[in-house]
């Protein structure tokens, strides 16, 4: 299993960026995908999740301000990120699994992470 992220950056707190993930090595379609987020000195955290079946959660600190999607024909997993704060800074990473861990940091697979800095 393997992922390529990108589309981190540096932006100024309002901002968006869209972070991409495209796997390989697995059944795409049939995993549940995940995104999540460490900033420096903190836990790895849930930011959303979507499902195979295309539903798709939030954690509370993004809702109505991220969006979670994917592309199983290109095997690639989005997050649209708008209104951007500088609390968003972090480390993204994506992840994978057939297991619903909803946003519980126990999936199987993960991504090498792609850096996203908010300045005020």
């Amino acid at each position: 299993v393997q992922f390529e992220e990108s589309g981190g950056g540096s932006v100024q707190a309002g901002g968006s960026l869209r972070l991409s993930c495209t796997g390989s090595g697995f059944t795409f379609e049939d995993t549940d995908m995940a995104w999540f987020r460490q900033a420096r000195g903190k836990e790895r955290e849930g930011v959303a999740v979507i499902y195979s079946n295309g539903r798709a959660t939030y954690a509370d600190s993004v809702l109505g301000r991220f969006t979670i999607s994917r592309d199983n024909v290109q095997n690639t997993l989005y997050l649209q990120m708008n209104s951007l704060k500088p609390e968003d800074t972090a480390m993204y990473y994506c992840a994978a699994d057939r297991i619903d861990w909803v946003l519980l940091p126990k999936y199987t697979y993960w991504g090498r992470g792609t850096q996203v800095a908010v300045s005020s």
